[in-house]
């Protein structure tokens, strides 16, 4: 499993926007590329429908070529939707990869004794078939109270799988030093887009790639 986040940063309500659309596109070439999608987490903005960063969960024989190219930052250039005489036209976002890893620590794989699954009843969108089956899974890792749900599988065992991923995420972002060198990673990247070193480029309204 191959996980992929797709992140505004800091950058204002049209980098979300550029999230959001992004999010769409990634997921129609996944289709065509028969690479499994499942978002695994997902936080919004101030404005409904757009993402301040979405995190998925890429499986496939593909997964791993097609998350590398979708990796690094992304320009979108398109007039302001919300703000008509702003003069910047260009918008970036970050897109970054992350193995699926099960350590809570450098050398510590995550132990079974230091887990406990719950399963629950899924909620929210999804059908009549949602609220019917005890499919959704929390997984709590003991030792430091972080817990996580996960509820986009209607199997039990392939949520518990995603969870772990998910709990493994986190916990790995728990890490100050790394988290901290992972942001200014990030925020370099960011930077470095607006000189000019966009991995993709994508135009207008309908997010249209540049060739």
């Amino acid at each position: 499993m191959i996980m992929l986040q797709l992140t505004a940063n800091t950058g204002p309500e049209e980098c979300c926007l550029g999230v959001r659309k992004a999010l769409a596109r990634l997921i129609d070439e996944a289709q065509k590329e028969s690479v499994r999608i499942e978002v695994l987490e997902q936080v919004p903005s101030a404005m409904a429908g757009n993402l301040r960063s979405v995190l998925l969960a890429l499986e496939g024989t593909q997964a791993t070529t097609f998350a590398a190219q979708w990796c690094g930052s992304l320009q979108w250039v398109c007039a302001s939707p919300y703000r008509p005489a702003h003069r910047r036209k260009n918008w970036f976002i970050g897109a970054e990869v992350f193995e699926d890893e099960v350590a809570d620590g450098p050398g510590q794989v995550l132990r079974e004794q230091d887990l406990c699954f719950e399963t629950l009843r899924a909620s929210g969108p999804g059908g009549q078939h949602v609220n019917k089956t005890d499919s959704a899974v929390r997984l709590t890792h003991l030792p430091t109270g972080l817990s996580v749900k996960v509820q986009t599988e209607r199997s039990q065992h392939a949520n518990k799988r995603l969870a772990r991923a998910l709990l493994s995420h986190k916990l790995a972002e728990m890490a100050s030093a790394a988290e901290c060198a992972a942001r200014q990673q990030r925020w370099g990247q960011h930077h470095g887009v607006e000189r000019g070193n966009a991995t993709r480029v994508f135009r207008g309204e309908g997010f249209v790639e540049a060739r």
